[in-house]
């Protein structure tokens, strides 16, 4: 248990700077000299460095063992906060952004992995609801900072000296990680055949989920970098009140993650993203429809609380879907994905709303979500016996 809680800390930590670019760049970039589009470029290097590090993390793994590379991994995230706060000048933000994503992919691929080895069905919800924790956390510090001239680099100096008490932990308690002895899930014969990323993606429905973990995430980031921007420029919110709502979207999946843990085993998994697709759908068209500040508020934490359920029991539903000896294949191939989905729409929202108005951002965001509710439709019931499993891997 005490294991676990460090495990819950570090996700706490790896959502801590996720939504606190979004929630500062309206005054953040004005103070720089950078233009709006610019926090998507920001945001790209950040996601580049983390589908960088999210595929060379078995090999660091390997050679340091999974505790040191959580250790190093938010020394390096709480290093680049705080060069963030000593920041003028826009290409200072760009060369941070790479240890910020490196150090954010090496903690994400890791302990996703080690907690679908080592734990149940439920704490994956739990781990991701405190991932929620500190997304909600980031925001609602910097909100309190942002009333202050510049007072946005006090807000990355706070954040950054939380990560580096979390730091000092993680050293302290190397030596948990030890007593852990990884054991592979089932038995013998059903993890024998090795399943190549080519193979994994001749099996029935895996590319359907690639869609979906893309434009799932491409929702959730989109969101939280671009939210605050959109109710500032579209609805007249004052910069302070959009962080706020910013932090009220990333406490709708906390809330939900958390929710979503307590009832796992009492309402199928399938039904739970069903409903939080719905949800997302119905936040979208809140923030679409020409109504007053308040309902876009809402809209925004609504898109929160539909995203909640979708990616940890999307997550946990592979091994059924697609069978043991090929779920490390298709978690890593669905991880990739959906980073690159955090790579390429968010600069791309930038540009639209550049180009023509940030009345666009809840088009592109409902459009997206229409794709996930598509894919997870058709997903439903998907089944892969390992027979199948077999001749796909035979094939290549």
């Amino acid at each position: 248990m005490l294991l676990l809680f460090i495990i819950y800390l570090a996700f706490i930590s790896l959502g801590l700077p996720d939504a606190v670019l979004g929630a500062s760049w309206p005054v953040m970039g004005r103070d720089i000299n950078a233009s709006l589009e610019f926090a998507g470029v920001v945001s790209l290097i950040i996601s580049a460095g983390t589908v960088i590090s999210s595929l060379l993390a078995t090999k660091m793994i390997h050679h340091l063992g999974i505790g040191k590379v959580v250790a190093f991994s938010v020394l390096l995230t709480a290093g680049a906060l705080l060069g963030f706060s000593m920041s003028h000048v826009p290409v200072a933000l760009m060369l941070l952004a790479v240890p910020l994503g490196i150090g954010a992919g090496a903690v994400d691929a890791a302990l996703n992995n080690f907690v679908a080895v080592h734990y149940k069905s439920k704490h994956m919800n739990y781990l991701h609801s405190f991932w929620g924790v500190g997304a909600t956390a980031g925001p609602l510090l910097m909100a309190n900072y942002l009333i202050l001239n510049e007072g946005w680099r006090d807000g990355y100096v706070a954040i950054a000296s939380l990560q580096f008490l979390l730091v000092i932990v993680l050293f302290l308690t190397l030596p948990l990680w030890k007593k852990v002895l990884v054991k592979p899930l089932g038995n013998d014969k059903e993890v024998t055949p090795f399943v190549s990323n080519v193979s994994a993606l001749k099996i029935k429905g895996v590319s359907l989920q690639l869609v979906m973990f893309f434009c799932y995430n491409s929702v959730e980031t989109g969101a939280g970098l671009w939210a605050a921007s959109y109710l500032t420029m579209e609805k007249n919110v004052f910069p302070v009140d959009a962080a706020f709502w910013v932090a009220m979207y990333y406490l709708g999946i906390t809330i939900g993650r958390f929710f979503c843990g307590f009832i796992a085993e009492k309402i199928a998994e399938e039904t739970l993203v069903r409903c939080g697709v719905v949800i997302m759908i119905f936040g979208c068209v809140m923030l679409l429809l020409p109504l007053s500040g308040l309902w876009a508020k809402m809209g925004v934490m609504f898109i929160g609380l539909g995203c909640a359920p979708i990616y940890p029991n999307t997550i946990h539903m592979i091994p059924k879907r697609f069978g043991l000896a090929a779920s490390q294949t298709i978690i890593g191939l669905s991880m990739a994905t959906a980073y690159i989905g955090m790579t390429i729409i968010p600069p791309i929202l930038g540009m639209t709303a550049k180009t023509f108005s940030f009345a666009s951002f809840p088009i592109i965001l409902l459009l997206l979500s229409g794709i996930i509710f598509v894919t997870t439709e058709r997903l439903r019931g998907c089944r892969v016996t390992a027979s199948s499993i077999n001749r796909s891997s035979n094939s290549v």
